[in-house]
C-alpha cells in the first residue's frame, strides 16, 4: 500500500457543522461515521496518512444550485465573504476540533516534515492545518503570526468569492480561469508576511491574474493544492499549461482534484466518472511539469468524487488505477507523499 498525505480535504468543515447540530466531533472522526469521506477508520483502511486540513469558512448565504443550460454550461452567481470577527470565530473553532482531536488521539498536527513522517509511523492522522479564504486574518495581519504560533502552516488567500486580499474564481464551465483582477494591496503585504514566516501559498481558487501576482510577490514555490489541467477539462478552477508551466519552473506542485467537475471533459458533477479521467489529468500534468511536480489534493469532504473511490477508503483504488497505466512504485511514492513532503520543507525553511 503507498501511503498518502494528499493536498486539501475539508473534514474540519464537516465536523464543525455537525458538532452545530449536536453531534461529538471527537467521536465522530475517531470511531468512524457513515457521513462525508474521512474519518479515522477510512483513512486507515484506504492509506490516507494524513494531509492539508482546510479550516474553510463557509458562506453566509447558500450558493445558488448549479443550472446547467441547454449546451452543458453553467456559471454560479458568487455569494459575498464573511465577516473577519465571524470568520475568526468559525475558524478557531475548527482548531479547537483539531486540538481536542490531536489531544485524544485521533490525529497529530504537524509544523514540520518530520512531524508528518513522525505521525504516518505511528498510525496518527498527520494534519497541517490551513486557511482557505483568509477572511479570519485581520487586514492589517494583526493575528497572523498568532495563528502560525497555534500551527497554522498554509492558506489560500481567497476561496472562490472576493475578500480583502484578492479576487476568486467563480464556478464556470467553459471559463477560463482569467475572470477578474488579483490580489489587493492587503493580499500583496499577506504573501509577504508568509514568505517571512514560513506559510505556504496556495493558489487554489484565486484567479489567473492572482496566481501571476502571488508568482511575483513571493520567492515560494508555486502551488495550487487541488486544481487540474484546464486543457482537458476548462472549468475556471483548473490550470492552464502556462500556469503549470510556471509551477514547473518554481519546483512548485498541483495536487489532483476529484471533483468530476474538474476531471470531466463536460465538467459535469457527476459521481460515475471513470477513474480514467483522473489518470488522463495526472498525465497531462506530469508530461507538462515532470513527476515532481505532481501530487495529489483530493478535496474529500468538499466535492462530488469518482463513485469509484466513494471516500478515504476507496484511496487506493486510484493508485491501482495509475500503477495499471504504467507508474512505478517510486513515481507512485512521490504523487502520494513524497512530492508534498518535499515541498513543505522547502516553504517551512527546514535543514
Amino acid at each position: 500500500m503507498q501511503l498518502i498525505f494528499d493536498g486539501h480535504n475539508d473534514v474540519l468543515l464537516r465536523l464543525w457543522e455537525n458538532a452545530r447540530k449536536g453531534a461529538d466531533p471527537i467521536a465522530e472522526f475517531i470511531d468512524g461515521t457513515d457521513q462525508g469521506h474521512i474519518d479515522a477508520p477510512r483513512a486507515k483502511k484506504g492509506g490516507l496518512a494524513g494531509g492539508f486540513c482546510a479550516m474553510f469558512i463557509p458562506p453566509v448565504e447558500d450558493y445558488p444550485p448549479r443550472e446547467v443550460d441547454e449546451n452543458g454550461h453553467y456559471n454560479i452567481p458568487m455569494v459575498g465573504p464573511r465577516e473577519h470577527a465571524d470568520a475568526l470565530k468559525i475558524a478557531l473553532d475548527m482548531a479547537d476540533i483539531a486540538a481536542r482531536l490531536e489531544k485524544a488521539g485521533g490525529l497529530s498536527i504537524c509544523r514540520s516534515t518530520a512531524a508528518i513522517r513522525a505521525a504516518m509511523d505511528a498510525g496518527r492522522f498527520a494534519t497541517v492545518l490551513h486557511i482557505e479564504g483568509c477572511e479570519p486574518i485581520a487586514e492589517d495581519l494583526s493575528n497572523l503570526e498568532s495563528l502560525y504560533d497555534n500551527g497554522l502552516r498554509s492558506l489560500g488567500p481567497v476561496w472562490s468569492r472576493h475578500n480583502l486580499f484578492g479576487h476568486g474564481v467563480p464556478f464556470a464551465y467553459p471559463s477560463s480561469p482569467d475572470t477578474g483582477p488579483g490580489l489587493t494591496a492587503a493580499g500583496v503585504e499577506l504573501v509577504k508576511a508568509c514568505d517571512r514566516l514560513g506559510i505556504m501559498i496556495d493558489l487554489a481558487h484565486i484567479t489567473e491574474q492572482g496566481f501571476w501576482d502571488v508568482a511575483r510577490e513571493s520567492s515560494q514555490p508555486l502551488v495550487a493544492t487541488h486544481s487540474n489541467a484546464h486543457a482537458l477539462t476548462p472549468i475556471s478552477r483548473n490550470l492552464t499549461d502556462r500556469q503549470l508551466d510556471a509551477i514547473r519552473e518554481r519546483k512548485g506542485i498541483a495536487g489532483l482534484n476529484y471533483a468530476t467537475t474538474m476531471l470531466r471533459a463536460d465538467g459535469l458533477e457527476n459521481p460515475e466518472t471513470p477513474l480514467s479521467d483522473m489518470v488522463r489529468h495526472i498525465d497531462h500534468m506530469v508530461e507538462r511539469m515532470g513527476i515532481d511536480c505532481v501530487a495529489l489534493g483530493s478535496d474529500f469532504d468538499g466535492a462530488t468524487i469518482p463513485g469509484a473511490i466513494h471516500d478515504a477508503a476507496g484511496s487506493q483504488a486510484l493508485v491501482e488505477t495509475l500503477r495499471q497505466a504504467g507508474y512505478g512504485e517510486d513515481d507512485l511514492a512521490k504523487l502520494c507523499r513524497e512530492n508534498w513532503l518535499r515541498l513543505l520543507k522547502t516553504v517551512w525553511r527546514e535543514a
